[in-house]
């Protein structure tokens, strides 16, 4: 940068910076040294140029300093005048100065001469201005009544109660007090206050049960007049997260504590006139932003009945309400305008404010609290007649489908049986049976159209009282913060000279008003509205309830002990409301409009048998769920202060109700049905009229036994009773068990009674035939414990396990007739009590597969139970599943009875073939008397068990007589002396017969038959060979029989035929090769 870089040069003479910059810069050298230069300019060659370029450079820096002159000239000028101003000005004040002392000193001596004067002036001017004011505010308030009035039929109450106060203050003034006319306007300020309270109180009333203009509820229900009010009306109120957070807001100590005010407050009209700002929880604020303030939204959208969207009613919500339209600004009505809280909501606050406002706040709870219990009750029968008038609408040109409905409840119970077209032995249909042996009518059934009818009636009123109680949440934590507030506050002395006969009841904070108090009434109206429905006298609540709600009224947080007759409240019917006088003008007002409405207690009912078709202790099943949501409910919006005092009244008392009158009640009545379902003469008595095919499903006539049958239908009507009360499922549960163990021992005396002292019954206790049995493959068909049938078994195992069976048995001939089963009715109640049983079981394990939650709660209470008692119990406690297979087990020995029973019938007739001589001289054309009669047997016996077993258990029962007869056949050879020709025709007739017979059985496998009759008739055969034949047949087959009917064959004489006497040891030897 140069030196003269800073110099200002205008464009126009910008070659003068250029030539300015050809300057040395040593001409502007600080300390100037010229010797230099004129050293330089003597020893130049060209001296005049040198000195030229001097005077060229000269001009132009002279130039420049003229540029530099001009530009800053101008500005000198002007600082030179303005200088020359200033001391001109100061010359001149200085003047004046001198000249105003002067003057001053003059006036100060002329007003000391008139100073008294002037006073008196001065202070008539002032009486005249007060005198004005005066006039002007008597003329004023004389007008206030009016306006007062005016703002009470607009329904702006809080600006009518701003100007009451005001003009209170007013009349109260020092010299408006001994002004005679104004005497009538206060009493007539007296009256209108009376008139106030009654107004807001009304509508604080109003709005704390759902029926005033700003109510959600009443808005709601209007658009619907159709439909039965519920739940799904206000689906707001209902939102446990807001309801939850809603109550979390509901705290601290300031004054309204609620709904997003940022601060808490005084109006400056209340009756201190002061204000005063306490911090708010930022946290509540902020989390009533999250769903409060929609909930808000939505219902100043509903209140006004605009279809406008989220962002409109946002701008809505931040207006003044309508109903302060009318009201001075103050930091109320500023507080209301900023609040996100929901048009009822803040409806509810503006009321509490002004009842704070008139000093009325203890006066107001006593009246709520006088008037809760009625209105409570009012408003349940309210809901009942609405329910009674819906069903009665829907009802209308359904004809006389009404009168039959509770008939059809079969739906859940019996429907699945369909058993109205199946008739018993006398006539009588199995449905009328069933619903005989049950305690409880259709309707009454755990899902009949009574219990359906309670539960939604039920749900309805206590949604209706929840949303109720949320309302009392708010006023009741509002009255408590204002009331706590009057007693600590500072009145004001031109208040405190009020001759108004001052509210004494303020002093008791909110007139015994509190969210315990509304609550305890509130659930004991709902706890006498269940025990009309449950038709429970007063006395049924139990102890423990009573003393639950003596404890919670005793620690309901007060600075005053309560009434006498509130300290004795419990929950038991034994609730006193609450009478409070109130001493002051307006009283008598308020007492002449309120008491026409509550002179008259509600002793009546509530009038439920209009709306369920039956009442009684069984509609505690449909009870106990609504009171359980009821009390999750009530704890979501309970402030947190009162969480620990409980808020399970209700919900005890239904629990107590149910353990100590329901369950034994229950169990009594379904321990009679049991019983009388079992002991009945026809309970174990085969069909007499029985299709003559099986049928799997008793929809399609299954022959289950009249007795097991009932079993199964109260089995699943009890257990309906455990999904209802998830709670007591256990308990119910154990009385399932009891009636499945009594039901058991039933059936297994039935069973005993057919097989006692009966040689099947011994044999299939033995272990060896037990053994045998279950390794025989037609054991496969038997259901294990599990409902399936068994796995096949290993085939090498099965090999001669029929043989081995038919050779025990045959040892055991002679076969009596009195070790067998005569009489076949016997073996047909074994078949239909052996199918009865499967089938009870069956169905009592997917009973129990559908109530997972009941058998949970009854392993927690066995595992209780063996913890307490463990040196005491004898036994585990047994469950479904044990049952089930208890049943089977017993289903199983019926068929295995019968099984053996059919070969030992069996052998007892083929056992004669050892006592005939089969030497016949002709051919005969019938089998033997003892084939005929056991064909006879057989066949008749399979056509009365047809219809009661299932085709693979007939097979099962009739499978064996095939190789029990080939069996015996053979061996009676080695009891036989001789046969001829027509005694072998004659065996191989009877086998031919017994295998018609047998295969006239539609389940037996017919190849299987005639295999094994085939090779008795191979076996007679060979005795009509010659011997040298046989010993060829053996050598072939030699492993077609053992070598002991080979020997008998040999051993046996007929005619015509030559054994050599070594003929055995030739047979041996062919046999041990």
């Amino acid at each position: 940068m140069g030196i003269f870089d800073g110099l200002p040069v205008p464009r126009e003479k910008a070659h003068l910076r250029e030539e300015l910059e050809k300057v040395d810069e040593s001409w502007a050298a600080a300390r100037f040294d010229s010797l230099p230069h004129v050293v330089h300019i003597l020893t130049s060659k060209d001296r005049e140029g040198e000195v030229q370029f001097l005077k060229e450079q000269s001009d132009v820096v002279e130039e420049v300093v003229d540029e530099v002159v001009h530009a800053y000239h101008s500005g000198f000028n002007k600082a030179i005048q303005n200088y020359s101003q200033i001391l001109r000005l100061f010359s001149e004040s200085a003047g004046s100065i001198s000249s105003l002392k002067v003057d001053l000193a003059e006036a100060k001596k002329f007003l000391g001469a008139r100073n008294k004067q002037l006073h008196q002036l001065w202070y008539r001017s002032v009486t005249l201005r007060h005198i004005i004011s005066l006039l002007d505010q008597i003329e004023g308030i004389a007008k206030i009544p009016a306006r007062v009035e005016k703002l009470i039929s607009e329904k702006q109450l809080y600006a009518a109660v701003q100007l009451h106060v005001q003009s209170i203050l007013m009349l109260e003034r020092e010299g408006l007090q001994s002004v005679g006319a104004l005497q009538d306007v206060r009493s007539e300020m007296t009256k209108l206050r009376g008139v106030l309270f009654y107004n807001v109180l009304e509508d604080l009333h109003a709005h704390l049960y759902n029926k005033g203009e700003y109510s959600i509820v009443s808005s709601s229900v209007s658009e619907k007049d159709d439909e039965v009010p519920t739940t799904t009306v206000v689906p707001l109120s209902l939102n446990s997260q807001s309801l939850s957070r809603r109550t979390r807001l509901l705290k601290g100590d300031n004054q309204f504590g609620t709904y997003g005010f940022e601060d808490g407050l005084h109006g400056p009209n209340s009756v201190d006139g002061s204000s005063s700002f306490d911090g708010q929880d930022e946290d509540g604020t902020l989390a009533m932003h999250d769903e409060a303030t929609l909930d808000g939204y939505t219902a100043s959208a509903r209140v006004n009945g605009g279809d406008s969207t989220l962002k409109d009613v946002k701008i809505v919500s931040r207006q003044i309400p309508t109903w302060l339209s009318h009201s001075t600004p103050d930091e109320f009505v500023e507080a209301m305008r900023k609040s996100n809280a929901p048009l009822h909501v803040k409806y509810l606050q503006t009321m509490v404010e002004c009842l704070c406002m008139l000093s009325k706040v203890a006066a107001a709870g006593a009246m709520i609290c006088q008037r809760l219990r009625p209105t409570i009750h009012d408003i349940i029968i309210g809901k009942i007649k609405a329910h009674a008038e819906h069903a009665n609408r829907s009802r209308v040109g359904a004809g006389q489908a009404a009168q039959t409905n509770g008939m059809h409840y079969l739906k859940g119970q019996l429907e699945s049986y369909q058993l109205s077209k199946h008739k018993h032995q006398n006539g009588t249909s199995l449905s009328a049976m069933l619903l005989a042996v049950s305690p409880v009518s259709p309707v009454m059934a755990p899902l009949g159209t009574a219990q359906i009818a309670s539960k939604d009636l039920l749900n309805s009123v206590l949604d209706t009282v929840v949303r109720i109680f949320e309302n009392h949440v708010i006023v009741g934590e509002l009255l408590e913060s204002k009331s706590s507030q009057q007693i600590g506050m500072n009145t004001p002395k031109a208040m405190a000279e009020i001759n108004w006969n001052a509210d004494t009841d303020a002093s008791h904070g909110s007139g015994g008003y509190s969210i315990g108090f509304s609550l305890t009434v509130l659930q004991s109206e709902c706890q006498q509205l269940i025990c009309e429905i449950l038709r429970a006298t007063p006395e049924a609540a139990s102890a423990d309830a009573a003393v639950q709600t003596a404890r919670f009224v005793s620690k309901v947080p007060s600075k005053k002990k309560r009434d006498a007759s509130e300290d004795g409240l419990t929950f038991a019917f034994r609730f006193t409301d609450a009478t409070i006088s109130i001493p002051n003008q307006g009283a008598d007002l308020i007492h002449q409009r309120w008491g026409r409405k509550d002179s008259n207690v509600h002793k009546e009912g509530y009038g439920t048998a209009a709306v369920l078709p039956e009442q009684g202790i069984y509609l505690a099943a449909s009870v106990y769920r609504p009171v359980v949501q009821f009390t999750d409910k009530i704890a979501a919006l309970m402030p947190q202060k009162y969480l620990q005092l409980g808020n399970d009244g209700l919900l005890s008392f239904v629990e107590n109700f149910v353990k100590d009158h329901f369950l034994p009640t229950m169990f009594v009545d379904y321990r009679k049905g049991v019983q009388q379902a079992i002991s009945s003469p026809a309970a174990f008595r085969p069909r007499a009229h029985a299709a003559t095919t099986y049928s799997p499903s008793v929809e399609k006539r299954r022959p289950v036994l009249q007795g097991l049958l009932a079993i199964d239908f109260l089995t699943k009507e009890v257990l309906g009773w455990a999904q209802a009360m998830p709670k007591f499922a256990g308990d119910v549960v154990n009385y399932v068990q009891t009636f499945l163990e009594r039901t058991y021992e039933r059936c297994r005396t039935s069973y005993m009674e057919a097989v006692l002292e009966k040689q099947s019954y011994m044999l299939i206790g033995r272990h060896d035939i037990e053994k045998l049995m279950q390794a025989d493959p037609a054991s496969t068909c038997l259901p294990n414990s599990f409902g399936e049938p068994n796995m096949e078994q290993d085939t090498d195992v099965a090999v001669g396990v029929e043989a081995e069976i038919s050779d025990l048995l045959y040892k055991l001939k002679p076969i009596k007739q009195e070790n067998l089963i005569r009489d076949d009715n016997k073996l047909i109640l074994l078949a239909s009590l052996s199918d009865s049983l499967e089938y009870l079981a069956n169905s009592i394990e997917r009973v129990g597969k559908a109530c997972p939650g009941a058998a949970n709660q009854l392993e927690d209470d066995s595992k209780r139970k063996n913890t307490h008692h463990a040196r005491t119990s004898s036994a585990p406690p047994k469950d479904l599943a044990s049952f089930t297979d208890d049943y089977r087990k017993l289903a199983v020995d019926c068929l295995k009875v019968l099984r053996i029973e059919m070969q030992l019938e069996t052998i007892s007739h083929m056992q004669e073939m050892t006592n005939r001589v089969y030497l016949e001289d002709h051919d005969a054309e019938e089998p033997d008397d003892f084939v005929i009669s056991l064909t006879a047997q057989i066949t008749r016996r399979d056509e009365e068990m047809a219809p009661f077993v299932a085709a693979e258990k007939l097979n099962y029962i009739f499978g064996g007589i095939c190789s029990v007869a080939a069996n015996a056949s053979i061996k009676a050879l080695a009891d036989m002396k001789s046969i001829n020709l027509f005694g072998v025709q004659q065996i191989c007739r009877n086998s031919i017969a017994l295998e018609q017979a047998v295969a006239a059985i539609p389940s037996i496998d017919s190849e299987a038959i005639q295999l094994r009759l085939d090779r008795v008739r191979t076996y007679y055969e060979l005795l009509n060979m010659p011997f040298e034949a046989l010993l060829a047949f053996i050598m072939e087959h030699e492993n077609l029989f053992t070598a002991a009917e080979y020997a008998s064959l040999l051993k046996v004489q007929v005619p015509g035929r030559e054994i050599p006497p070594d003929a055995m040891d030739r047979v041996t030897e062919i046999l041990r090769h």
